[in-house]
């Protein structure tokens, strides 16, 4: 029978490869790459998500990577936009085009019916290499040469055919801009000099993303890794590797890169305050490592608010919620916990360094609440 691991030891196992038991002092970029990205479609909030796990981070630690190109925007895991280095936005795509392609399909394929798609993607290309557009302006520029399909579909297609990143100065910190694209070759290619020429760069195998995951994510469970990836059928890819296996509380049968760490279950985990679409909380089928049930509750009002809500992880599980509002020149953070036994001291002072790092000129006001009627 494979081996045992608890909840906690598999909490523990998961906090460490995500650098939330201790901050790490490795590069932005390596700790990006060993993340295999960070979901990013929101401009600025995953930010705080390398702030709580980098040592010393500044927002401009990455910011200047974006501008040097060394760190883009594309759609990529489950075909949301995510944070990834040149390198793996090239090497990811290939592989991961089948669920943006699967998604398109299944929203505007009708549309997308009488269209040749490879002269889209064409067409398409070269609009956007010519120019970084937004998906309305590609739209309106698309519809000259097809007057008769929806605009957006075509502008829909050509990010399924298309590797597509957003420019800045869209997810500058401190600044904003258009949701602009171009293609992710033209890109990295103009860089001065290149980051990552394409042809340099083979694409992924299923087995080298299934291996990135579990280093970042694992143990986890076939059902896991697709959750996360949005690809299917990786159970055969699965047993082609050389992984260990383990065994849940339920039952269900997790695999491991042999090497990987394993923490005790016993070992302290501080608190951390995690950003509104960390991957921690999206890239499991059985989310029951760090989400309790108030967690889960919270986060699933999602589907009825359209507003994703900020967790505090307490121990390790989702132990409340958080939220910043700025007025006056002061930044106010408010704090609410869903168990009373919660370590009020520690979360202030984390709210305090958090508050230092998001607003460090502001004046800064904390309140902690306990809230267990309305997690």
């Amino acid at each position: 029978m494979d081996p045992l691991l608890t909840r906690r030891a598999l909490n523990r196992a998961t906090l460490h490869r995500q650098f939330l038991l201790s901050r790490t002092g490795m590069p932005v970029l390596d700790v990006v790459e060993h993340l295999a990205g960070l979901q990013a479609q929101t401009p600025h909030t995953w930010y705080t998500g390398l702030w709580t796990r980098v040592e010393s981070f500044k927002p401009a630690d990455a910011a200047d990577l974006l501008l040097s190109r060394e760190l883009v925007r594309i759609a990529l895991q489950r075909s949301t936009i995510h944070l990834v280095t040149a390198r793996d936005c090239l090497a990811m795509r290939p592989l991961l085009q089948v669920v943006t392609e699967r998604g398109t399909r299944g929203a505007y394929g009708r549309k997308l019916a009488q269209v040749d798609l490879d002269e889209l993607a064409a067409v398409g290309r070269a609009l956007l290499e010519e120019r970084p557009m937004t998906f309305a302006e590609l739209g309106r520029a698309l519809a000259g040469r097809w007057p008769d399909v929806d605009p957006h579909a075509l502008g829909q297609g050509v990010r399924w055919l298309v590797p597509l990143v957003q420019v800045p100065p869209r997810g500058l910190w401190g600044r904003s801009g258009p949701v602009a694209h171009t293609s992710a070759e033209s890109w990295l290619s103009s860089s001065a000099p290149p980051v990552a020429p394409p042809l340099t760069t083979p694409p992924m195998t299923a087995q080298e993303l299934v291996r990135r995951y579990l280093a970042a994510f694992g143990p986890a469970s076939v059902m896991d890794a697709q959750t996360w990836s949005g690809l299917t059928r990786l159970g055969e890819v699965v047993e082609s590797m050389d992984l260990v296996r383990f065994r849940d509380e339920s039952g269900r049968t997790l695999y491991d890169l042999p090497d990987a760490p394993r923490p005790a279950e016993d070992v302290p985990a501080p608190v951390r305050f995690m950003y509104d679409f960390d991957n921690l909380f999206l890239s499991y089928d059985d989310r029951s490592r760090t989400i309790t049930e108030a967690g889960a509750e919270v986060l699933g009002s999602f589907m009825g608010t359209n507003v994703m809500p900020r967790i505090v992880l307490v121990d390790g599980f989702t132990g409340g919620r958080w939220t910043v509002s700025r007025a006056r020149g002061v930044s106010r953070l408010e704090v609410r916990l869903w168990e009373p036994a919660a370590p009020v001291d520690e979360v202030e002072a984390e709210g305090r360094r958090l508050l230092e790092f998001l607003a460090p000129d502001d004046g800064h006001d904390i309140s902690v609440l306990h809230d267990p009627a309305h997690p």
